[in-house]
């Protein structure tokens, strides 16, 4: 087995507002809450907020970094819930934990079933996630 249950990884990482604002404009995000200091100030947030889509990449990217050290890895399926805001200039947690592990004779490698989270500086839980990858010999 490539993996385990109860296996856990993490790692931390500081979003500044210049990398916040970089990935929003690779992927299109023109949302001022990303960009714009003034603007962000207005809202219910009071300042710039990370994009969903890179909290959600920086969560993904964790389980092909650590998978792909025991193998060849492939993201199958995720679903995340969005529950408070990750700020630019934040420290965030990334964590993931392998709920199951079973092989799948058509795809030849294990189905690993996970449950993650990123968790804010001030330790509660920003965005939940689950997820299932294949961890195998070869793609």
């Amino acid at each position: 087995m490539r993996a385990y249950p109860r296996e856990r990884f993490s790692s931390e990482v500081t979003l500044s507002l210049s990398q916040v604002t970089q990935f929003a404009d690779a992927v299109g995000d023109n949302n001022p809450i990303h960009h714009d200091a003034e603007y962000a100030a207005t809202t219910r947030f009071g300042r710039p907020t990370a994009s969903g889509p890179h909290a959600t990449s920086l969560l993904l990217a964790l389980t092909a970094s650590h998978f792909s050290k025991k193998g060849a890895m492939l993201g199958l399926e995720f679903c995340v819930r969005f529950r408070r805001p990750i700020y630019a200039d934040e420290t965030i947690r990334l964590e993931w934990l392998v709920v199951k592990v079973a092989w799948n004779e058509k795809l030849r490698g294990e189905i690993v079933e996970l449950r993650g989270r990123i968790k804010g500086q001030d330790g509660k839980t920003s965005v939940g996630a689950k997820g299932r990858v294949l961890v195998t010999d070869r793609l």
